[in-house]
Formats: C-alpha cells, sequence, structure tokens
C-alpha cells in the first residue's frame, strides 16, 4: 500500500458525501474516487437480486480501473444487500454502513428509539438481526421512507424541496405523547446516508428534539483502523468523481466541502 492511499466512496447518488466529508477529515492525505451509480438510484426500489446483479459486476470494472487500497460502501441499502457477495468476489477490503442501532439504544434514555431508513434497509433481516442483538431493552419503530433519499438527493443538486414534503418523511419516527419528555422517542438512527444532507432541516422540522445518530464518524475511524493514520499532509492529493449515468453535472463547486476543499474532477 503506497503512504497515499487511494479510497474509493461508492453510493447510489450523492447520499454517500456525508459519508465522505468524515472520511476524508480522517486521512486528508489519501486520493478519493467518489462514485454515484446515479443511473440505478434509488436503490431502495430494487429488489436484493437486482443490486447483487448491478452492484458486484460494477464494482470489478472499477476495482480494475482506479485500483482502490480500500471500498467504503456509503450506503446502507447497498451493504445490507451487496456487501456479502462483494467481500466474497473482491479481495479489496471492504467498510460498509449498517444502521447505527447500538449505539442509538446506548444512548437512549427514553428507551424508545426509531430507524429511518429507505423501505429496502428496514425489511431486511439484518436490520431485524441488528434490533434484537442491540436493542437493551429499547423500543425500536422501524420507518421505511419512500422519498426522503430522493428529496436529500434533489436539494443537494439545488431543486426546491418543501418542508411539508421532509416533514411527511420523518413524522412515522416521533412516537409518543408530545408533552412527556419521558415517554416519547428521544433517538433517531439515519440509516441512510443521504440522510445527513438535511440534518438542519430535520432538526428544525422535528416535532420535538432528538439525538440523529449518523454512521458517518463510526465509518471514518474503522477505514483508519484498516489503512491506519494520516501520514501526511493533503499535499496535492486528487478528487474524481464519477456519475454512472455519464449525465452533465454542474455541481463541482458545491461539492468542494466534501471533499476537503478540493475540486473533483
Amino acid at each position: 500500500m503506497t503512504n497515499r492511499p487511494t479510497i474509493l466512496v461508492f453510493d447510489s447518488g450523492l447520499g454517500g458525501l456525508s459519508v465522505l466529508r468524515e472520511v476524508v477529515r480522517a486521512r486528508p492525505d489519501a486520493h478519493y474516487v467518489y462514485v454515484a451509480d446515479d443511473a440505478f438510484f434509488p436503490y431502495g426500489h430494487h429488489s436484493q437480486e437486482a443490486l447483487i446483479a448491478r452492484v458486484v459486476p460494477l464494482m470489478g470494472e472499477l476495482i480494475a480501473g482506479h485500483r482502490p487500497d480500500l471500498i467504503v460502501i456509503a450506503c446502507n441499502t447497498a451493504s445490507v444487500q451487496t456487501l456479502a457477495p462483494l467481500r466474497a468476489a473482491y479481495a479489496t477490503p471492504f467498510v460498509g454502513t449498517v444502521p447505527a442501532i447500538k449505539p442509538a439504544c446506548a444512548q437512549s434514555r427514553t428507551k424508545r428509539v426509531s430507524v429511518l431508513g429507505t423501505k429496502a434497509t428496514v425489511q431486511r433481516e439484518y436490520t431485524h438481526a441488528l434490533i434484537r442483538d442491540c436493542a437493551q431493552g429499547c423500543a425500536v419503530t422501524l420507518v421505511g421512507s419512500p422519498e426522503l433519499a430522493s428529496l436529500a438527493e434533489a436539494a443537494l443538486s439545488g431543486t426546491s424541496v418543501s418542508d411539508a414534503a421532509i416533514a411527511a418523511e420523518i413524522a412515522p419516527c416521533f412516537v409518543g405523547d408530545a408533552t412527556d419528555p419521558a415517554g416519547r422517542t428521544d433517538s433517531v438512527v439515519l440509516a441512510c446516508t443521504h440522510y445527513p444532507l438535511l440534518l438542519d432541516r430535520l432538526e428544525r422540522l422535528a416535532p420535538w428534539p432528538v439525538a440523529w445518530i449518523d454512521p458517518a464518524p463510526a465509518i471514518a475511524r474503522r477505514v483508519v483502523d484498516l489503512l491506519g493514520p494520516a501520514t501526511a499532509s493533503a499535499g496535492d492529493c486528487g478528487a474524481t468523481m464519477i456519475f454512472t449515468s455519464q449525465k452533465p453535472h454542474q455541481l463541482s463547486q458545491a461539492l468542494t466541502s466534501y471533499f476537503g476543499g478540493r475540486v473533483p474532477a
């Protein structure tokens, strides 16, 4: 492995930028390749069989083309449905994204936790097993949002997204009496990497304050565990952004904060 590793970050669209931002902070010296599989977005609308058939051969092409030292699957839906076959097919190490149910339940005081994800993520046995193993006595509400990932994608792309549309997607997360802080939801797991892109609005539109649990910092720590800490400054490390649709995108300047100030090629 080189002193300046290449890290490939993969998502169905722009949601993985929330993970990329944390990984870049942890390893500013790496070269980054961000791949948005927007030609198949949203992943939550596809079966597991269709996702495996799509993602596994696509990843092979990306590995051959970019020779990454490590791959981050910055998508809950892709992780819970394709990570096992990806690891079976390729020797490159993968870091997945899974719902942060354990830390959310550990910190909940009211023992009422909601998991906000795509329909595919909340329906998977993997997610249900996490609840069985990690709920720690909490009542966990699973909320499969049909549109929030698309709303986040649209908002980042500059399209106007109404408060009402976002509020309707998150409303089922809030369980209990709004007037009783001890008996209502106090933690919401963001089980889709698109959702932290809307965090300011989620906080503002919530009917009462909750802890929004983002897995990105834990993913960044895992990357450092596998690759080691940064060994140099950012220097002239580059960044590449790839959209599988090959449609023209005018997002370079808007994305620099996620790439640690770099303008992705």
